[in-house]
């Protein structure tokens, strides 16, 4: 249904009561202890027909599609999220934003657009959102009225309530890609060459604790994903999340996520409770879903203590503001470190800031590669490698840019070297343009 087809409010409401007294209904006939031994596909069909029923019984005139269309309503109510349902199964939307009951925004190749999907109210929407977080352990009420959960897949779930939210309920799910990306999907989608793919992999095999910066739905997590997809399957490897939704391919993995306090205010596990835990498991790698508060200190002293090879990301708007970030959030430990000891601190514990942006077009993109090289004075020196320059914009406004080597050998390839890891002669070679 197109936006300017949006369903009439008389016809919605029409259909929508048809669609709770048939829900009503079911949900008197329904025996709940016989639901539980069946099998989802088996469950539907039975549904279905028993909703066949009821609206034979109830004698109301709607058409086929009509009658299909309540059909999936209801069951999307008794088995799914309701009207988030469709969104979730369309795998062209990323992002679902619901700002109230009667908005739903989604967005597909990186353009927002208005749904023709609504709640019924939002009492409604509220019903969703205490179905998402009660599957994951968490709650959302008066005394806490925000909350990240995930859902099944990992898609990632930020609710907020009145009286926080002044007209309603707003829930925004991020969701994750069901299709596990490896390397050539995003050369393919022009994000990164397969050239610079190629350094990234073997930075990974080399150990360098690489941490991936950017903005909000730049693909940082994708890019995390990515990496830690070329960490050897022997090693052990610790995640640490919020909201779990890394998905590694490998068997040796240990997940962590953590706790938000109780209704007494008790309780809580943080991420640098987590983070120090983890230090305890013998982990071969860690791998910290974002930094975001006093953990920092404790990944830097993993990083510096023998647990090289670890990998993370935090919102920055460069390797630079990523760089000044992390300062940040390692004074927030209290630790009153001097200035110029707390950046040598972070200086010899990272390797690599991974860059990524979403464009104009919608588009993500790699935009920098940069090395931490160590300090100059007080300052913590950068070293471009890598970076993506947009050149303008084609006939239907899609970026046009180009890759472009810095022209400097990185000193980490010694050490890459040591390890045998072999690559192309010309990589850092600045004459090797390649457009995109």
């Amino acid at each position: 249904m197109a936006l300017t087809d949006r369903m009439p409010d008389s016809a919605f409401t029409g259909r929508n009561a048809l669609k709770q007294r048939v829900q009503e209904r079911l949900l008197a006939r329904l025996d709940f202890s016989a639901m539980s031994l069946l099998d989802p596909v088996m469950l539907r069909a039975q549904l279905a027909m028993l909703v066949m029923q009821i609206l034979e019984e109830d004698g109301a005139a709607f058409s086929d599609t009509d009658r299909e269309e309540v059909i999936n309503d209801v069951m999307n109510e008794i088995l799914g999220l309701g009207p988030l349902e469709p969104l979730l199964q369309d795998e062209e939307v990323s992002d679902i934003l619901v700002n109230t009951a009667t908005r739903i925004y989604v967005e597909r190749s990186g353009k927002l657009s208005l749904s023709p999907k609504r709640f019924r109210d939002n009492r409604h929407l509220r019903d969703v959102i205490d179905k998402i977080v009660a599957r994951v352990g968490r709650r959302i009420d008066e005394s806490s009225p925000m909350v990240d959960a995930r859902l099944e897949d990992g898609s990632r779930v930020n609710a907020i309530i009145p009286p926080l939210a002044l007209d309603g309920p707003i829930l925004s799910i991020r969701k994750f890609c069901r299709e596990q990306l490896q390397l050539e999907h995003l050369v393919a989608r022009g994000a990164v060459t397969s050239e610079i793919g190629e350094m990234l992999k073997a930075m990974v095999y080399g150990r360098l604790n690489i941490l991936i910066a950017g903005g909000t739905g730049c693909g940082k997590t994708t890019m995390l994903n990515l990496l830690s997809g070329f960490i050897p399957a022997e090693e052990r490897i610790i995640t640490i999340e919020d909201a779990a939704e890394l998905q590694l391919r490998q068997d040796h993995v240990v997940r962590l996520e953590t706790r938000p306090s109780n209704v007494e205010g008790k309780g809580e596990i943080s991420q640098r409770d987590l983070v120090r835990n983890s230090l305890r498991m013998r982990p071969d790698r860690i791998v910290l879903g974002e930094v975001r508060g006093p953990e920092a200190l404790d990944m830097l002293q993993a990083m510096n203590t023998g647990h090289d090879g670890s990998l993370a990301t935090i919102h920055a708007n460069s390797a630079r503001d990523a760089v000044t970030r992390i300062e940040t959030m390692v004074a927030m430990a209290g630790l009153n470190l001097p200035v110029h000891m707390l950046r040598h601190y972070v200086a010899s514990a990272l390797d690599v800031i991974v860059h990524l942006s979403r464009l104009s077009d919608g588009t993500r993109k790699l935009m920098s590669v940069q090395e931490v090289v160590g300090m100059e004075q007080d300052v913590i020196v950068l070293q471009e490698i890598f970076r993506f320059e947009q050149t303008g914009l084609d006939e239907s406004r899609r970026v046009r840019g180009r890759f472009l080597a810095a022209g400097v050998r990185p000193h980490f390839m010694a050490r890459l070297d040591a390890l045998g890891i072999a690559l192309p002669p010309d990589l850092f070679d600045p004459n090797r343009i390649r457009e995109v």
